[in-house]
């Protein structure tokens, strides 16, 4: 065993014997976690971790789940995934010591402010703008598409602070709150009928200078810290099909559950090609995890997440085919009746889920984006092309 190895092991018995995991509130549970650095164990020592290898988060959490500690929920998401390595990496000391430990034990529940009206894909078009005004900005502006906003304590936010530069370089990032006067969220109501997702409009929001990440002017590059954790958390989801997780855990299920006559070949082919797929993706997850222990984090981020929408699209579109009418209208079959496919379980969970999957494809970066990206950065390829009004080709002779 390493030193990095016995030291978790350590902290996990220190835990453990300070509080029982199944009677401790979580949030007290949490707060012990963080302070004996075991909530993210790469980051420093006082700020939640051990500075030691992020793989050993795996042990970790294994050994909390092993003794009845309960998982982070949905409200946890942002803050654990994209806002504690942003503010970890790009935030004041005064900072970290303020919010880290909140996001971590839940006490801060956050979102992801980054998208407009007329700045989706283009995230540097953004025209939310933040003027100074002493040690305070007032900042204004309109935001969607933001997952639990309805919901959240802090909103990571992306500003436009100079409009006179270039549009990546005049960028500022802030930890929003979301209760402040001028802040009001509008639930939006999506096709699975949820209100998921938000709009957030900002009216003349003061917002103190030190709830800034990063430097004026550094918001685009304090922004591309939240980004790749989001697609490298959103595309490692992609799940490992021979431990019968992920989504095609899900269509292997309802195959096996089907009666005989319901199987068909064809769909016996979609299964094994769409499994295949599922099990790159797990191996590109895998080298995508060893080369950010090297330091070398590479494109798999990317690719994983374009990969991860298209096939969670694929899969259960492939999964309410298999249910047949229960996969359209989400009926529930009773156990094994001769007169059904013979499905265990609710087939309106699929149904959902089949319409959720559309919303992959265009969270954490669209798959165009994703798409340009490895185009550009990992192929080479050139990015916009223009093309002139009468191009050579238009002046060949006919």
């Amino acid at each position: 065993m390493t030193d990095a190895a016995a030291l978790i092991e350590e902290r996990i018995g220190q835990l453990l014997g300070q509080a029982d995991p199944k009677s401790t509130p979580m949030e007290e549970f949490r707060g012990a976690q963080y302070d004996l650095g075991l909530a993210w164990v790469h980051f420093p020592e006082g700020r939640g971790g051990l500075g030691v290898a992020p793989s050993l988060q795996n042990r970790v959490e294994a050994a909390l789940r092993q003794a009845g500690a309960r998982a982070p929920d949905s409200r946890h998401f942002f803050g654990l995934t994209m806002a504690g390595p942003t503010v970890v990496t790009n935030g004041s000391e005064e900072l970290k010591d303020r919010l880290l430990r909140r996001m971590f034990t839940g006490e801060d529940s956050w979102c992801q402010l980054f998208s407009e009206p007329g700045a989706g894909s283009d995230l540097a078009s953004l025209a939310t703008r933040a003027v100074r005004d002493g040690d305070e900005w007032v900042i204004t502006g309109q935001k969607v598409w933001n997952t639990l906003a309805h919901i959240a304590d802090r909103g990571m936010l992306v500003t436009r602070t100079d409009p006179d530069v270039p549009k990546h370089k005049g960028l500022t990032y802030f930890a929003l709150d979301m209760h402040a006067p001028g802040v009001e969220v509008r639930p939006l109501v999506q096709i699975t009928g949820e209100a998921e997702f938000n709009e957030v409009y900002i009216t003349e929001v003061r917002v103190p200078d030190s709830d800034r990440i990063g430097e004026v002017g550094e918001g685009w590059r304090v922004a591309m810290t939240t980004l790749m954790n989001e697609r490298t958390t959103i595309g490692g989801g992609g799940g490992a099909p021979e431990r019968g997780s992920g989504a095609i855990a899900e269509a292997i299920r309802i195959w096996r559950e089907l009666q005989p006559w319901a199987r068909h070949a064809s769909e016996r082919d979609r299964m094994m090609k769409l499994w295949c797929t599922s099990e790159a993706l797990r191996l590109t997850n895998m080298r995508a995890g060893q080369n950010r222990k090297a330091g070398n984090p590479g494109p798999e981020g990317s690719i994983a997440k374009l990969m991860f929408a298209e096939l969670n699209k694929d899969i259960y579109e492939l999964c309410v085919d298999l249910l047949g009418p229960a996969g359209t209208i989400g009926y529930e079959y009773e156990m094994k009746r001769p007169d059904t496919l013979g499905l265990t379980g609710p087939a309106g969970s699929s149904r959902k889920m089949f319409l959720r999957s559309r919303a992959n494809s265009i969270e954490g970066g669209t798959s165009e984006i994703q798409r340009n990206i490895m185009g550009e950065r990992v192929l080479g390829l050139p990015g916009d092309v223009r093309v002139d009004k009468d191009p050579p080709w238009s002046k060949v002779p006919r």
